[in-house]
């Protein structure tokens, strides 16, 4: 008896959010590839043909149109044989609208199967956009039984509304489950990616594609990373991640049920992984919205160093243009060290001094300041200059303004607004300092695959070891106000992170007053986040969608022990009320 085959293409992508027409023939050409193959099936991520995430645009009749009209030449196409295709796309049925996949055979659409699980947590906004979809059996491709649950359907949840899509699928009779995914990036998600996998694995004994799309969209970056388990558990397949791949999947049917082995490609982990989704952010905001290349300030500090490092592997020295922008605080060294960097980028690099329009502000401002102090009002009026000078070059020039606010002094308020914080996109804005000179040291001895830039040490290793400086006065450091940056960064973290009660982080060693100003000054700074450019999500909270705190807010954490709550004052029957009112 002849071995039973059957082959899967792993369309790992890197699709644009609104462009229709360039997803779908993204598609056409990874089947033309699956067909070489001999492939059976190629599968796609999550609304594939639409982007994703769509967010508010899913909801326009003319972009769900597109997508269909899409889809269904797509379809089409399928009539002369070859692969089969698994492609994500919304789909709008009985007025309802679902986050859907459509499998496309023999010149129509054979089925159709959607998201059940909508998430609702972080970055993910989907119960407000789509409708839940049931759970459903297998689709049948070629005589075998493929079950699709769609990305959240896999990550199981304690609550009523869940549907077990894996277990619905297993008891009727799907021997492979392909999983379409739009899992974003953050630190350290591949161990928890994999643990959920292995669950529904162990769960219904089924082997398990996990097929993830590549790519920045905003802020969000994705990864890829795709890969496949057995059903003993063992890894059959990892994708590289940060990179499109197509990759054919050979799958042979044993007496255990269906069985493949493929390449196995190291993961980056860490900083190295934080450091490569900086870069394809990047890359991916420029690419994708048009802008020619990229200007920055730099400053001879590290954050426009590491930013201008990022820049140059993302997009190519010849993309990238440094403006320094001296002011009579600007020490000689800071001078030095930034031309020692553009000439190690091998980027356009040139020293336009501001005082004259620090000068002219000052000029224009004397009358309606007379008679009152000077203070870090006519400090600031350096950074709102910078921040001009350089949107005009933008704008003359159609280059975007990459701004380098590290996440530390954007929390406490210390990154300027028209300096370091306004402008197209910023690839630091998720990285704490104390990365930011990890990530800088990284650089200098790790040359990332497919970098642009060039090899060995790109940022002089002196804006790496000399201390801090912050163009507020004449040799002030950043830490002449705030704490040490790796207590800084610590107590950030718990804030930000981790929601911890001041008293905790204070019982944890910090000292009281330092974690009370720290606290103070996060709340206080909210209003300029909201005014910053986006930039690259590499922590689980950012300051973006899945960190949403009021401007106008009166509460303090007074860094007291909680109180602990009364469960006497609440009566047996108010709680009885409360559940009926629920349920």
């Amino acid at each position: 008896m002849s071995e039973v085959e059957f082959r899967i293409t792993l369309a790992q992508l890197n699709p644009t959010v609104g462009d229709v027409a360039g997803n779908a023939a993204k598609a056409r050409a990874a089947r033309e590839k699956a067909r070489a193959d001999g492939a059976d099936l190629v599968v796609f991520s999550e609304l594939f043909i639409a982007g994703y995430p769509p967010e508010d645009l899913i909801l326009k009749p003319a972009f769900q149109a597109a997508c269909r009209a899409a889809v269904e030449e797509l379809a089409r196409e399928t009539a002369g044989g070859g692969p089969a295709v698994l492609i994500g796309t919304p789909w709008v049925e009985d007025d309802k609208l679902y986050n859907a996949v459509a499998l496309l055979d023999e010149g129509r659409i054979a089925a159709l199967r959607f998201k059940a699980n909508l998430p609702n947590y972080g970055v993910f906004d989907e119960k407000r956009l789509f409708a839940r979809g049931p759970a459903s059996g297998p689709v049948t491709v070629s005589g075998v039984r493929i079950g699709v649950p769609i990305c959240e359907d896999i990550w199981l949840e304690e609550s009523e509304e869940y549907e077990n899509v894996v277990e619905c699928l297993a008891e009727t009779g799907a021997e492979i489950l392909v999983v379409p995914n739009g899992s974003p990036y953050a630190r350290d998600k591949n161990d928890l990616r994999l643990s959920i996998a292995v669950a529904r694995v162990t769960e219904s004994g089924l082997p398990l594609i996990y097929l993830n799309e590549v790519g920045g969209q905003d802020e969000l970056i994705f990864d890829g990373a795709s890969f496949a388990l057995n059903a003993d558990l063992s890894v059959a397949v990892q994708l590289p991640a940060f990179e499109e791949n197509i990759t054919t999947l050979h799958w042979s049917k044993t007496s255990d049920g269906w069985r493949c082995s493929g390449p196995i490609t190291p993961l980056l982990e860490g900083d190295k992984a934080d450091y490569a989704a900086c870069v394809l952010g990047l890359r991916d905001y420029v690419r994708k919205n048009g802008f020619p290349g990229v200007l920055l300030g730099v400053s001879g500090g590290i954050d426009s160093a590491l930013c201008a490092a990022m820049a140059v592997d993302a997009l190519g020295a010849d993309k990238v243009r440094g403006v320094m922008l001296p002011f009579r605080f600007t020490a000689q060294v800071s001078l030095d060290d930034a031309a020692k960097l553009a000439t190690a980028l091998g980027i356009r690099y040139e020293v336009l001094p501001i005082a004259d329009a620090v000068n002219g502000f000052e000029k224009i401002l004397s009358g309606t300041f007379a008679g009152l102090p000077r203070d870090i009002t006519e400090e600031n009026l350096q950074a709102r200059a910078r921040g001009t000078l350089l949107m005009a070059i933008s704008n003359k020039t159609g280059a975007m303004v990459v701004t380098t606010g590290n996440k530390s002094e954007m929390s406490v308020g210390y990154a300027t607004l028209y300096g370091d914080m306004n402008g197209g996109f910023n690839p630091i804005k998720d990285i704490y300092k104390t990365e930011v000179f990890r990530l800088s040291s990284l650089r200098n001895e790790w040359k990332p695959e497919g970098a642009l830039g060039p090899s060995g040490e790109v940022i002089p290793v002196n804006i790496i070891t000399r201390p801090p400086t912050a163009e507020l006065r004449e040799n002030q450091t950043d830490q002449d106000s705030l704490p040490p940056y790796d207590m800084l960064d610590a107590i950030l973290e718990r804030l930000v992170e981790r929601e911890e009660p001041l008293a905790s982080i204070i019982s944890a060693g910090f000292p009281p007053e330092v974690v009370t100003r720290i606290d103070r000054l996060l709340y206080i700074a909210e209003y300029k986040r909201r005014q910053a450019a986006p930039g690259v999500k590499v922590t689980q909270k950012n300051f973006g969608r899945d960190r949403r705190y009021p401007i106008t807010n009166r509460f303090r954490d007074s860094g007291k022990p909680l109180p602990e709550p009364d469960p006497t004052l609440l009566s047996r029957a108010g709680r009885a009320s409360a559940d009926a009112f629920e349920g």
